[in-house]
């Protein structure tokens, strides 16, 4: 995948300053460096009522996309079968990165394993295969639309958003 396109974000009201100012705009490498490096992530999801759900998951960033499991009769997933669209957010919240995409479930078997390998790593833990089994815990990929960043120690200077080619709804 190509790097994102990024600029600045619409936040009227917080005198955000133009992209060559401050801190200029973050590059897509700052904001890899958080989707990977986060041990927890922030999983923002709707309930068929309109009420939000949000709830931590661990996860890892892995072949251009946001991945997770959990298990089919969670709050989560009954809400991401019916809306797909939702929020992942990295743990840090003074140097966030804050993702929007669209949850898709997989049951592909070579996907599947190659999440669990990063997954195994990333936590130091040896799940197995059957741990993933697609009845009892979904394995999900997240794809991509927009994503914001920013620096605490620049919060005026340094928000940046990243659209990437999938495209999407703007603001």
């Amino acid at each position: 995948m190509t790097d994102p396109t990024a600029g600045r974000p619409y936040m009227p009201g917080y005198g955000i300053r133009p992209e060559g100012e401050g801190s200029g705009l973050l590059s897509w490498a700052w904001a890899l460096d958080r989707l990977t490096g986060s041990h927890d992530y922030w999983v923002a999801s709707v309930r068929p009522d309109g009420r939000p759900h949000v709830m931590p998951v661990w996860g890892v960033w892995a072949d251009d996309a946001f991945w997770f499991s959990s298990s089919v009769g969670s709050r989560k997933m009954r809400n991401l079968a019916e809306r797909p669209d939702c929020v992942v957010t990295t743990e840090d919240p003074r140097d966030p990165v804050v993702l929007e995409g669209r949850a898709e479930v997989t049951s592909d078997p070579a996907e599947i394993a190659a999440f669990l390998a990063v997954l195994n790593t990333k936590y130091a833990v040896a799940y197995g295969v059957g741990f993933l089994d697609p009845a009892v815990n979904a394995t999900v990929r997240v794809g991509p639309v927009q994503a914001i960043g920013l620096l605490h120690t620049d919060f005026r200077g340094s928000p940046t958003r990243w659209r990437f080619p999938r495209g999407g709804p703007e603001d």
